[in-house]
């Protein structure tokens, strides 16, 4: 497992394994404080991630996406928040973004960054968009999109596969991918299968 991008930013830091499907870890800093968002453990970045502030909580996102949460927060002694309705006490307010007997994801809401944090409906990397804009939905959510993903307008998104993506564009590229993820089903389902090979 080797790092394919270390990327600071105005909400914390990001990081990114390089793998076919760029697993990607988000530390979120608020108050001095640092929340692990789905973290892979991986040396360098854990090392900058904690020297952000005092690490709070690990939150995993999505009920397959284990990841190291468990074993991070464990070592760290800080709480482990699994797939969570509510974080009473951070600055996030919870998204319920799916809700199925075989999976169940979350995300977050910053208001105060306008930062949106996803772990699987969305994505950034070549699997999720089909050479088709910034931002992608989940191949297996496309007929479904999930509704709660229209009810913020961010400036920020991070991703559990790919990189962040900032600035004013943000929420107009989410809005695009949410409008024609059934049109491109097709074409994302064989880019999937071929990133996938």
């Amino acid at each position: 497992m080797a790092l394919q991008a270390l990327e600071p930013h105005a909400l914390g830091l990001t990081w990114v394994v390089e793998e076919p499907l760029t697993r990607t870890s988000h530390a979120l800093l608020a108050d001095g404080r640092v929340w692990l968002v789905d973290p892979v453990d991986e040396p360098e970045a854990l090392e900058q991630a904690l020297a952000l502030g005092s690490p709070a909580g690990v939150i995993q996102l999505l009920d397959r996406h284990n990841r190291d949460c468990a074993a991070l927060a464990a070592r760290l002694g800080i709480p482990h928040h699994a797939v969570p309705d509510a974080l009473p006490g951070t600055p996030f307010e919870v998204l319920r973004t799916v809700r199925l007997p075989r999976w169940r994801e979350s995300s977050l809401w910053w208001g105060r960054e306008r930062a949106l944090v996803v772990a699987e409906a969305l994505g950034t990397n070549a699997v999720f968009t089909a050479g088709t804009g910034p931002v992608g939905v989940h191949p297996m959510l496309r007929l479904l999109p999930p509704r709660s993903l229209r009810d913020v307008v961010p400036d920020h998104l991070l991703v559990g596969h790919g990189p962040p993506v900032h600035g004013p564009g943000t929420a107009a590229a989410i809005d695009r991918a949410l409008r024609r993820a059934r049109r491109d089903l097709p074409r994302a389902l064989l880019t999937a299968a071929r990133s996938l090979r």
